[in-house]
């Protein structure tokens, strides 16, 4: 009885160190996190402010353009009606004259030697400030979008895992670094056992770990010189892996894909998703939040998100899938290579 109620105190007293740890670790954290989002407010504002001065120098250019022009124009017909003038006295002289031939031919002559301009076409651009403004603006939701997902990626980035390529998994013509970081599609279907494990005829391997809860980050380089196409992501344990497929998340399939050179696709459901990029990603992050049910995947070098998957039902490992795809007789030959992830950038 007594050695019951000891083990009790000591259950208790573990317990109550256990979550003076644990407020102390939330403790720290919390600070990172403000310090961190102090941080990245003061950016944003400075962004802002950064915007605000472009706007307003840009609307004092433009306004002391329009007065110059304003002022030339101004300047262009006063001098005309000086002209005009003294024409017009000219012709008050000479309509005295009874040679009608020769007040004629001096008029024509004025006439022919003067180039007059139709003021009709001729206008100052008084406001161009909503344009202007709306410029600005869509330059500063894109400055903030990519500071975002930069901070965004800082923290993710903190849940890299070391990946490395199972053979087991590779499809015969499908050849690996001896280090497991490359895979390339190959000409020559190599001999290799068919297990029960190896994608087959489906040019895919998988990585060796595979995780069924937490958070996980990865990044891979897919723009290699004359890469036309690949496919990289997350795939359930359970897949199948001996027959074609159409990757969709109702088939244990996560993943975002390159056709055609320039067509970026994820594979959702119920349908495919076009991808809109404003560069060629080179460098693709995937980061999964298993509890959360999310897959996301960024392009690293330009700070920018291209695709999530959310609140997604997982069961079972997940593990990193690449395929380099098909390589269309060499114009498609170049590796996927898992590259180290640099969260100091």
């Amino acid at each position: 009885m007594i050695q019951d109620t000891q083990q009790m105190i000591q259950d208790r007293i573990k317990k109550i160190q256990d979550l003076k740890h644990s407020a102390e670790f939330r403790k720290i954290n919390t600070e990172k996190g403000k310090a961190a989002r102090v941080e990245l407010f003061t950016d944003l504002i400075r962004s802002i402010e950064r915007c605000q001065t472009e706007l307003l120098e840009m609307m004092e250019e433009q306004q002391k353009a329009a007065e110059k022009q304003e002022e030339e124009v101004i300047e262009e017909l006063e001098q005309e009606i000086t002209e005009l003038k003294m024409i017009n006295t000219e012709l008050e002289q000479l309509s005295h004259t009874e040679d009608h031939l020769h007040l004629l031919q001096i008029y024509s002559s004025r006439g022919s030697s003067r180039k007059t301009r139709n003021w009709s076409e001729i206008s100052v651009k008084t406001d161009e400030s909503q344009e202007t403004l709306r410029r600005a603006l869509i330059q500063l939701q894109d400055t903030l979008q990519e500071k975002l997902t930069h901070t965004e990626l800082k923290r993710i980035q903190q849940y890299a895992v070391d990946v490395t390529l199972d053979p087991d998994t590779a499809h015969p013509n499908l050849i690996l670094s001896k280090d497991g970081k490359q895979v390339r599609h190959g000409d020559i279907r190599q001999k290799l056992p068919d297990k029960p494990e190896r994608f087959d005829p489906c040019v895919n391997v998988l990585g060796k770990e595979g995780f069924s809860s937490g958070r996980f980050y990865f990044e891979v380089q897919v723009k290699v010189k004359g890469k036309t196409g690949w496919d990289l992501g997350v795939a359930r344990e359970s897949i199948d892996r001996k027959g074609e497929f159409t990757p969709s998340p109702s088939n244990g399939w996560w993943t975002v894909a390159l056709r055609n050179e320039n067509e970026y696709w994820a594979f959702a459901d119920p349908s495919d998703v076009s991808l809109c990029v404003r560069v060629k990603p080179q460098r693709v992050g995937v980061f999964v939040d298993y509890e959360e049910g999310l897959v996301s995947f960024y392009d690293t070098e330009s700070s920018s998100h291209l695709y999530s998957y959310t609140d997604q039902s997982f069961t079972g490992k997940l593990y990193p899938y690449f395929s380099p795809y098909l390589n269309y007789k060499g114009k498609n030959s170049n590796p996927l290579i898992i590259t180290p992830v640099d969260s100091k950038k």
